[in-house]
């Protein structure tokens, strides 16, 4: 039975002090066609009953898929210790630390999840945290506005699809612009932002460039030359935002290197498993410069009167709950369960170990390469890539439905993710990590040859062969 503490009398008292006659009238400014109305529930039913019942409904789910989807959320290894921290009861329920006193466990362990992204990101200030990497993206653009007090800012189109939609949405009630840098159409660079479109969008001297966004990798896989793009932007007087994937900074240069003022990205790699798209981690980092401006949580390490190590949050004259209407932003939250996974995930692999997860998944994805040319589906894009690359499929939409009769989920048809991009209507997108293993490969190609009808070399129609490339693992 549902509990509220307000009785009949309480809730008649406060409706007619707000001269309204129901809770209903609170919502009138919604249009009625919006409102969702009494929500059609089913009856009770005993707990035997209901546990069968959604166990019923698991059962639909395919969880036997060899799977090279990526896509910005990706399948990795986590240590069992990330998880048992989780379920303990202190972390699992704690919510924001407002009184430091109390809360030293739960500050500590936000400052620690800050120190160990700024070393990744080799920025000075990280913020804990957001919802997911598109309202990271979102919030870093915001950022460039406020700081330059400019009203437009330039995003690559090989930035995640779904971020540069958050970014339109953010910028939609606040009136900025958002121009989209297009990407090299041919050559060599194809598949990567186009550096002269880039030139030619910063210099228009009428509607000045608060920010440049763009990802390393990009949403195809491809590496950017982002040192050039932020060169170019600072060029014109704007900020440099890099949209990263935390895994892959362990062998790629970090944004503070290339000169990015602002790092933005999802932290679901880090110890967070997939789960229907969430709930993820938004990363959001900045140079020092940048501190009043970045939203969310900021915990600092000081000393208390005795002398002792403490934490607290710090300026927070920027947060939503102390001073609104001035706020760094309004739609901003701590994920600090989210973070602390991402931490003990971090502490747990140490460097070294990120590194090799890393540089497996490299390994794996050149294997997948190779396994998926063979059958005759080459890589549509000649530049280089860690992961996770395209590659050119013929009616890829319906091959890739097919393939889930075979037990692979081969990874995203590019022609449901960009439907605006004629060039990308025959690209698979996949990736590799270092759970991808070498049957899985093998499956996959044999697969794809299968519907390709290409069988591969020496094998038939027999079948995928046990062990495959690269071995078991």
């Amino acid at each position: 039975m549902p509990y509220g503490p307000h009785t009949p009398d309480d809730r008649a008292r406060m409706l007619a002090a707000l001269d309204i006659a129901s809770v209903d009238d609170l919502f009138a400014d919604i249009p009625a066609a919006l409102r969702i109305g009494r929500l059609d529930l089913p009856e009770p039913e005993p707990e035997l009953e209901l546990a069968a019942r959604l166990g019923r409904l698991a059962a639909q789910n395919r969880v036997d898929l060899a799977s090279f989807l990526g896509a910005g959320a990706y399948r990795h290894y986590s240590p069992p210790v990330v998880d048992q921290i989780l379920l303990r009861g202190e972390w699992y329920t704690a919510y924001t630390p407002y009184q430091p006193e109390v809360s030293q466990g739960t500050l500590q362990s936000i400052y620690e999840y800050e120190s160990l992204i700024a070393e990744l990101v080799a920025l000075d200030v990280v913020s804990a945290s957001h919802y997911d990497g598109a309202a990271a993206t979102a919030e870093a653009a915001l950022m460039t506005c406020r700081t330059t007090r400019r009203e437009r800012v330039l995003v690559s189109r090989g930035v995640h699809r779904q971020y540069r939609e958050t970014i339109e949405t953010y910028f939609r009630g606040g009136e900025l612009d958002i121009d989209e840098i297009p990407l090299v159409a041919d050559g060599p660079a194809a598949g990567t932002t186009d550096l002269a479109a880039l030139e030619r969008l910063l210099a228009d001297a009428d509607r000045p460039v608060a920010g440049v966004v763009a990802a390393q990798p990009n949403f195809l896989g491809l590496l950017e030359e982002m040192a050039e793009v932020g060169r170019l932007a600072h060029g014109a007087g704007a900020l440099f935002v890099a949209v990263v994937e935390p895994v892959s900074l362990a062998v790629l240069e970090p944004p503070g290197a290339y000169g990015a003022d602002i790092a933005a990205g999802e932290g679901q790699s880090l110890g967070i498993p997939l789960g229907y798209g969430g709930p993820y981690l938004g990363l959001l980092a900045s140079t020092e410069a940048l501190v009043r401006q970045i939203p969310g949580r900021l915990v600092g390490m000081t000393t208390d009167l005795e002398g002792r190590r403490a934490f607290v949050m710090t300026l927070r004259a920027r947060e939503q709950d102390i001073r609104r209407e001035k706020a760094a932003s309004n739609i901003c939250t701590n994920q600090a369960l989210l973070a602390l996974a991402a931490g003990v995930y971090l502490a747990a692999v140490g460097p070294h170990g990120l590194r090799d997860v890393a540089a497996l998944g490299a390994v794996r994805a050149a294997e997948l390469e190779t396994a998926l040319a063979a059958v005759g589906a080459p890589r549509m894009h000649a530049g280089a890539y860690l992961n996770e690359f395209v590659v050119r499929v013929p009616d890829a939409v319906e091959v890739h439905r097919r393939l889930l009769g075979h037990g692979v989920l081969g990874g995203l048809p590019l022609a449901e993710a960009e439907p605006d991009d004629p060039s990308l209507v025959d690209g698979l997108l996949v990736c590799a990590t270092e759970v991808t293993t070498g049957d899985e490969i093998a499956l996959f190609a044999w697969a794809l040859g299968e519907e390709l009808g290409a069988a591969m070399p020496g094998r038939g129609r027999a079948g995928p062969v046990g062990a495959g490339i690269g071995g078991g693992r």
